[in-house]
């Protein structure tokens, strides 16, 4: 019997989806084996990134804005690895593993869903001290350095420290930046009532843009508007402001000025998959995949990619338009390859990927967002209410979507979490300092006890 292989590289929401659809779609084809589907990924969970700003305020469980891909998989293989080259011509990918030797495997269809990494600079200081937002364990890390940093400025003598610690700064003005900069200062600003000596004004927030407007996908006026709602809550927004240097934590700004941080997220931007450009598949300038309006890659059999490392066309925008990289689009994408590939398969018709965007929605901290939906432009409330719905209605699975709204629910009648868990990332440090000689430190000048004056005579 002819086993068709399918090689689905990347576990994303497209690479996870994509799976998702086939195992149903090919159920009976698995049952019988004339299909094995296999899937790699770094990570064995699908990380749902829209509500990785909620799960650093503390809004949603972390575990929750995850998806294991062998829960919702099971007629899948799960390899938790990386894709480091394709040779399509020979229909073979490396695989790195976790553990082990690298390998090839062999395969009949491919899907490239690789997604896109953080699109990071030459910026003195940035790799040793920057800190990046697209991932689950960024979100959780971030949480914990920020409670941490009040904890510091709380307990410390020193003004410097208390300062630079309180002091944080997000680099990039799209979705990812200003969402968790705005949930993390509201988060930040409820945990002051908490201390005693950390006041929300004693906080210095700045989000800096190289561009001269923020959110550009909902809209120059609702841009501005956004600008005005974090001045207003004290946040220094620098549009058109370059970050030009942050060597151990000393920030520099094209604007003049500079400042010490603790703090430094990088969000300015993504950009394609590098391993992209270990395969012998055709791309874009921009270094994605270039691909026809029904997913398939252009002028390639037998190979298919989509999401934010595929350059799909935009069947509904201009000649030449392509489709933005945006959750919106690769939900829906997810589904159409799935389809397309599974028809495929079965010598049917292919269906053109086609959408038209319908708006955008950002939120700004509990009760807070802005939004542009078909249209119509809403702010406060009830664009962050309509940000929350739209985005867990495309949460995967019924049991990811039951939870994230218990989490809500349990928000209305319980007071916010702030503990910081920053031990996590390093939990062998008790046990360290236990099993290693003591040793104080001295204490700095000006914190030793003044000499005592003896009252008798030598």
């Amino acid at each position: 019997m002819n086993t068709r292989h399918v090689l689905i590289a990347g576990g994303g929401y497209v690479g996870m989806y994509t799976a998702f659809r086939l195992q149903k779609a090919l159920r009976k084809e698995l049952k019988r084996g004339e299909v094995t589907i296999t899937i790699v990924d770094p990570r064995s969970y699908m990380t749902y990134q829209p509500f990785l700003p909620e799960a650093a305020a503390g809004n949603l469980e972390p575990r929750h804005v995850v998806v294991s891909l062998r829960a919702v998989l099971p007629r899948v293989k799960v390899i938790t690895g990386r894709v480091v080259s394709i040779d399509h011509a020979n229909r073979t990918a490396r695989i790195e593993p976790r553990a082990g030797d690298v390998y090839d495997l062999g395969y009949d269809e491919l899907v490239v869903a690789l997604g896109s990494v953080a699109r990071t600079l030459p910026i003195p200081g940035l790799a040793q001290h920057g800190i990046g937002f697209k991932q689950v364990e960024e979100a959780i890390q971030l949480r914990n350095h920020v409670l941490d940093r009040l904890d510091v400025a709380e307990s410390t003598t020193s003004e410097a420290v208390r300062q630079r610690a309180l002091s944080f700064v997000f680099v990039g003005g799209g979705y990812a930046g200003v969402e968790a900069l705005a949930e993390l200062e509201d988060m930040a600003r409820y945990a002051c009532r908490y201390y005693e000596n950390v006041r929300p004004e004693d906080m210095r927030w700045v989000l800096v843009e190289a561009a001269d407007r923020i959110l550009p996908e909902v809209g120059e006026d609702m841009g501005r508007y956004t600008v005005r709602a974090l001045r207003e809550r004290g946040i220094d927004v620098k549009l058109g402001t370059l970050l030009e240097s942050c060597v151990e934590g000393k920030v520099i700004l094209s604007d003049g000025s500079s400042f010490e941080s603790d703090t430094i997220v990088w969000t300015a931007g993504v950009k394609a998959n590098p391993v992209l450009a270990e395969t012998d598949l055709p791309r874009d300038k921009q270094g994605r995949v270039r691909t026809e309006p029904d997913l398939r890659v252009v002028g390639v059999e037998h190979a298919w990619a989509a999401g934010d490392s595929a350059a799909v066309p935009d069947l509904t925008g201009p000649p030449g338009a392509l489709t933005s990289p945006s959750a919106q689009h690769a939900v829906r994408q997810a589904k159409v390859l799935g389809d397309n590939v599974a028809r495929s398969l079965r010598g049917k018709l292919l269906q053109d990927y086609r959408h038209k965007h319908v708006g955008s929605v950002a939120s700004l901290g509990l009760h807070k967002g802005v939004a542009q939906v078909y249209g119509i432009k809403l702010k406060g409330w009830l664009a962050w209410f309509m940000h929350r719905t739209y985005h867990v209605s495309r949460m995967p699975t019924f049991n990811r979507k039951t939870r994230i709204v218990a989490d809500w629910t349990l928000r209305l009648f319980f007071p916010r979490e702030i503990v910081s868990l920053g031990s996590l990332q390093r939990p062998r440090e008790e046990f360290e300092r236990s099993a290693l000689p003591r040793q104080v430190p001295p204490a700095a000048p000006e914190d030793r006890e003044p000499e005592r004056l003896g009252t008798g005579g030598n």
